[in-house]
């Protein structure tokens, strides 16, 4: 008995972790690879680095994308950060 009142103290702080931060951050990668797999052909997006481009071509691992007129590349589907809304 006395094993468990010294024990409940370390339960509750792993409770408390879990639901401010494991949980949250598990939610938001759910949602942001939900995001991604969404991402069609014409979607402008924000990469981790900052640009702002415009995908030409949905691959597996990648995304062909159009920095301008001129200049095209392709982007690692992980350094998506968020789709770019007209937010200007």
């Amino acid at each position: 008995m006395e094993i468990l009142s010294q024990l409940l103290p370390f339960i509750f702080l792993i409770a408390i972790m879990y639901f401010v931060i494991i949980r949250p951050q598990q939610q938001q990668a759910k949602k942001h690879q939900t995001m991604v797999a969404a991402l069609v052909k014409g979607d402008k997006i924000v990469t981790s680095g900052g640009l702002i481009v415009e995908i030409k071509k949905v691959e597996d691992q990648f995304f062909a994308v159009k920095l301008n007129n001129d200049t095209d590349g392709r982007l690692v589907k992980e350094a998506v950060a968020r789709k770019y809304e007209d937010e200007v």
